[in-house]
């Protein structure tokens, strides 16, 4: 069956991929080199090094040809060993999956559950961490920005916590979607592995990942017994010194990576976190002024990168995100196991401006009124307000 045409361009309001700006594309428009040629190593340092600005570390960062659940399991088996307990928080669908990961590799998870609809609960750690009195725990793994919630947690207040509590477990955090989008610190943070990925606030395609990893996590790494090849860091780490990678890189995504680092420099780390932070309170607005709910009860867990909306019972979130599909070309995120015909989730991430916010706002609130979803008119124009005001 022949797609319709629809004019104009298709609004990516997903909390990712995000849109591809035009100057990533172009960069990456260009011949592959020789990945053992002269010219590699000066492509391949610049974002080793430039990751390494984007991360704020001084240690090593590890790029793999993967999507971000390469690096989660890279993060794993580089530091622990099967039957290793590690503590993780059910923040959401993207925790629930990690952990997933780590049974099957062998490791054993203890899980702090939650109600999907805050980040990680700082003192709840704390209590859990001071009755480990044997430190069977091996690790404390957290996602940063869980994408399939629109919650944040408090990264440096985890480290914090398990400073008070003493304890000498390793900290892994995923920030595959909060990474060049929200203040992220790894160093002053004190977080050992840092998990990311390339298709959020990075602007690229999907493709390329990342470990950011301090020098305890390594010294970890050459104790560790589990199996790894294709993860391993010693190798990374080892071609990296020479501009060079153990295997064939994706050549054309580092062009975009180069990019992009340049771009994000360009605007200013800081500007860009004022900008997202901007978009969202503009988004959370248009929701309360449409009597709809965001999923995320907790002010301080707001995430700058994407907002879930809840729908009121009896209305489907998917039928919403096909009648806005089809009427106004433009794709929102959906709503992930239990949260699966619940919510819509709306991107503003990435390569993203007002213009393109009140379009994206303008075309739910179409969307609401032909799916016949119960709301108050009026949400784009809150929004607009806030963006001139602001």
């Amino acid at each position: 069956m022949n797609k319709r045409y629809m004019p104009g361009k298709h609004f990516l309001q997903l909390p990712g991929p995000s849109n591809v700006p035009d100057r990533i594309l172009r960069a990456m428009d260009y011949p592959t080199i020789d990945h053992r040629g002269p010219d590699f190593p000066y492509l391949a340092n610049a974002c080793l090094n430039g990751m390494k600005t984007i991360f704020k570390t001084n240690s090593n960062v590890i790029i793999f040809p993967a999507s971000g659940t390469g690096a989660w399991e890279a993060a794993l088996v580089n530091t622990l060993n099967e039957g290793d307990l590690v503590l993780m928080v059910e923040t959401g669908h993207f925790a629930t999956l990690w952990k997933k990961m780590a049974n099957k590799l062998g490791i054993k998870t203890e899980f702090l559950e939650t109600d999907w609809r805050r980040g990680v609960e700082p003192e709840k750690l704390l209590d859990r961490l001071k009755n480990d009195i044997e430190g069977k725990i091996k690790a404390v793994c957290v996602v940063h920005n869980e994408t399939s919630t629109g919650s944040t947690s408090r990264i440096k207040e985890v480290r914090n916590v398990m400073n008070l509590a003493n304890h000498e477990a390793l900290l892994m955090v995923d920030t595959i979607s909060g990474l060049a989008s929200m203040e992220y610190e790894h160093d002053d943070w004190g977080v050992d592995v840092t998990i990311s990925g390339s298709q959020k606030g990075l602007m690229l395609p999907p493709g390329l990942s990342f470990n950011a990893i301090s020098e305890r996590a390594i010294l970890t790494s050459k104790k560790s017994g589990m199996q790894r090849s294709y993860w391993d860091w010693e190798e990374q780490i080892e071609a990296n010194k020479s501009g060079s990678f153990p295997y064939t890189p994706a050549t054309n995504l580092l062009y975009g990576l180069k990019e992009a680092i340049n771009m994000l420099h360009e605007e200013g780390l800081e500007n860009v976190f004022k900008r997202h932070g901007r978009h969202a309170k503009a988004t959370r607005a248009a929701v309360q002024a449409w009597g709809l709910e965001v999923l995320c009860q907790e002010e301080m867990d707001y995430s700058n990168v994407l907002t879930a909306v809840k729908l009121p019972d009896g209305h489907n979130a998917d039928e919403l995100r096909k009648i806005i599909l089809e009427n106004f070309n433009m794709s929102l995120g959906n709503g992930l196991s239990k949260l699966a015909g619940k919510v819509f989730r709306i991107g503003h991430l990435g390569d993203f401006n007002d213009l393109m916010l009140m379009g994206t706002l303008t075309g739910i609130e179409m969307g609401l009124s032909l799916a016949g979803v119960p709301h108050q008119k009026g949400g784009a124009a809150r929004a607009s307000e806030f963006l001139i005001s602001n």
